[in-house]
């Protein structure tokens, strides 16, 4: 366990520093936007396709914990989709269940890698970069086809939400490590450079912005829709994925970064895509303060579990 909390206790000090930040040095909300960009279109992205570039895949188990994530998110997003016709009768409309569904499947990949290479170094960066491969697509997938479904005063096209989706960096970003290291293509000493400086900088900035964007107001009092997304992320979903990692034959560190990756609260950029698409933003936005706040205390559960 002390292993585990030492892992985890620089990433929530970068959180609580975000948090400092955006109300002493850097108020404007146009600063934080900025760097939310830059780390989602541009860090983020270079991060996962270097890792994915240089990690040998022979030597992980892709399938155990791509499949065991895989299957949790898929699990858990149609089993929130089966209990919408009974939180529609306890209050809860369309958009609040979009926050709820987003709250509940969505993960926060920067706390994940963190989190992964504090414990296991490269080793662990590399399987979570796995996780991701076989997450995001599915979530984003999911959480834009639900939000046009459940919150869009309009309908969207199958089209309009194809493009959403094929739009996303960090999808991008999976394919195209994984492209070069399948086909081992050889890159330049000062493509690795450039890449491994913008790497380094892209967790701490990230989980700056994830601090900054915290919404602190209301937590004393959680109301129904945002206790069910901190539940529904932070006991069930790991409950699910460990289950299911079981189940694939996994052990050791592979179990471990399935903990990890399952634990983690869920993703600051969800709460953009509710703003963007008419769900419930103030309720994601509690969700996401709620979950960030009490992983500090069940990650290290869910990991001491399978370490």
């Amino acid at each position: 366990m002390a292993v585990v909390i030492a892992a985890l206790l620089p990433v929530f000090i970068l959180i609580v520093l975000g948090v400092i930040l955006k109300r002493t040095l850097m108020r404007l909300d146009t600063q934080w936007h900025g760097l939310e960009r830059l780390t989602y279109y541009v860090l983020f992205p270079m991060l996962l396709i270097q890792t994915l570039v240089k990690a040998d895949l022979t030597t992980v188990p892709v399938a155990g914990v791509g499949g065991a994530l895989l299957l949790s998110a898929l699990v858990m997003s149609l089993l929130c989709l089966a209990l919408r016709p009974a939180l529609g009768r306890l209050g809860i409309d369309g958009p609040a269940f979009t926050s709820i569904f987003q709250g509940a499947t969505r993960w926060q990949t920067y706390v994940a890698l963190s989190v992964s290479a504090n414990l296991f170094g490269d080793v662990g960066l590399a399987l979570a970069s796995v996780a991701m491969v076989a997450i995001i697509p599915l979530v984003n997938v999911f959480s834009v086809a639900v939000l046009a479904q459940y919150a869009s005063p309009e309908k969207q096209s199958p089209r309009a939400i194809v493009m959403t989706v094929a739009s996303n960096p960090l999808i991008w970003a999976c394919a195209i490590g994984l492209l070069i290291n399948v086909l081992h293509l050889p890159l330049p000493k000062i493509w690795h450079d450039v890449a491994d400086a913008l790497s380094r900088s892209s967790l701490a900035i990230g989980l700056l912005v994830t601090g900054a964007g915290l919404q602190l107001q209301g937590l004393l009092r959680p109301s129904l829709g945002a206790s069910l997304g901190v539940a529904f992320k932070l006991v069930l979903m790991p409950a699910l994925a460990l289950v299911l990692a079981l189940w694939f034959g996994l052990s050791g560190t592979s179990l471990t970064i399935v903990a990890i990756c399952a634990a983690v609260p869920t993703s600051p950029s969800a709460y953009v895509l509710a703003r963007q698409m008419g769900g419930d933003a103030p309720l994601l936005a509690q969700i996401i303060t709620l979950q960030t706040i009490l992983a500090a205390i069940t990650m290290p559960i869910a990991i001491a579990l399978v370490a």
